[in-house]
């Protein structure tokens, strides 16, 4: 199971999209500040996540979050 998730900083106007096998350390790695590009953002806020069988789905769905409109559903989600 491949995990699409997408967090969102609660200290700036910052969001962020990713993917992994195991969300719930990924979530804590971001909020400890072992991820380079996100530790200036922390602490971060789980808004939207999805659940895929393979990476090539997952990586499918993680592109279109980082796409213009991906990004624009993600603003409109309810905090």
């Amino acid at each position: 199971m491949i995990f699409v998730y997408a967090i969102k900083s609660l200290s700036r106007n910052y969001l962020y999209v990713g993917m992994t096998n195991n969300l719930e350390r990924r979530i804590a790695e971001h909020n400890n500040g072992e991820n380079k590009s996100t530790k200036a953002y922390r602490p971060f806020k789980l808004i939207y996540s999805e659940t895929f069988p393979d990476r090539i789905s997952a990586r499918a769905k993680e592109k279109y979050l980082k796409s213009g409109i991906g990004k624009e559903f993600l603003k409109m989600l309810p905090d």
